[in-house]
């Protein structure tokens, strides 16, 4: 079985979080106590140098518990409205919890073309990799408000991955409600837990179920969709359960995850997959100082 890497292994470390982690579907609010723990875990893992980002769901999630909306789907527009409301407290909550922490939080909204269209491809990732470089942490989410069934990612684990390829960082942690890939339906007495998938084949695929929660527009499905995008670019990714304080401490101390290994150099590969993937306007054309500016 190959090498289980460790957290400690990686310099570019992208986070996802989900609606149903920072969300108490019950009350209606944040969940306080844990997020100030994931917060923590961020900030010693960017006081050793590392660069940390985050991929955070939960917009309309709070904007429907502060505008008090019934449960159940949402048409198009009141999910817009309820994000618009949702973003401002969510971004204001990860402002505080990393600035106790004197680590300055930055929101970028994203919407499918920011990632998929080189001119916007190459702005987005500008802007992040300067918020790197000022040592604060990014903390990306779709732009639910603008983004419409036909033009958007649907679920955060494919934008992480997206992001993570895009800043080509060498390790995605996707946060769930289990830890990790199981060969069957957790819910079987005898389901067993994959610790280390080396490649993902379409046996792996097929262990993959769907999300239970609520708010969550993803389940294992989309993760190992998340896991093909990440590795194909030289990512490495693992999924962990966030359903536990410290998360990431979880993890470095080996608590139970699923691991997707890549193969790829992660600069080689996200050449590659800038040529291949992104659909701007008109024809691709890539020449030698294309090439170079995506260095």
């Amino acid at each position: 079985m190959p090498k289980t890497p460790s957290l400690k292994d990686f310099r570019r470390i992208v986070v996802k979080v989900g609606s149903s982690l920072l969300v108490d579907s019950a009350a209606g609010r944040l969940n306080g106590d844990w997020l100030t723990s994931l917060a923590a875990d961020i900030a010693g893992l960017h006081q050793e140098k590392r660069d940390l980002l985050v991929v955070s769901s939960g917009a309309i999630a709070l904007g429907r518990a502060v505008l008090k909306l019934p449960a159940g789907p949402l048409k198009l527009e009141d999910s817009q409205a309820a994000a618009a409301v949702g973003q401002i407290a969510l971004a204001r909550s990860w402002s505080e919890v990393l600035g106790a922490h004197a680590i300055t939080a930055g929101q970028v909204l994203v919407t499918l073309g920011d990632t998929e269209e080189r001119r916007r491809y190459l702005n987005a990732r500008s802007t992040i990799d300067k918020l790197l470089e000022w040592r604060a942490v990014p903390v990306i989410n779709e732009n639910d408000t603008v983004a419409t069934s036909e033009i958007r990612y649907g679920d955060n684990d494919r934008l992480a991955a997206r992001v993570a390829t895009m800043v080509s960082a060498d390790l995605l942690v996707l946060l769930s409600d289990v830890d990790g890939l199981y060969d069957k339906p957790p819910s079987a007495g005898d389901a067993k837990l994959v610790p280390v998938v080396a490649r993902i084949t379409p046996q792996i695929e097929a262990m993959a179920g769907a999300s239970e929660s609520q708010f969550a527009r993803g389940g294992m499905l989309t993760k190992i969709e998340a896991g093909k995008i990440a590795t194909t670019a030289g990512t490495h990714m693992v999924i962990a359960s966030g359903r536990v304080p410290h998360p990431l401490q979880a993890i470095v101390q080996g608590a139970p995850c699923t691991w997707f290994l890549t193969p790829a150099n992660p600069v080689t590969a996200r050449k590659k997959w800038i040529a291949g993937s992104l659909e701007p306007r008109g024809a691709l054309i890539i020449d030698a100082g294309a090439v170079k500016a995506l260095r």
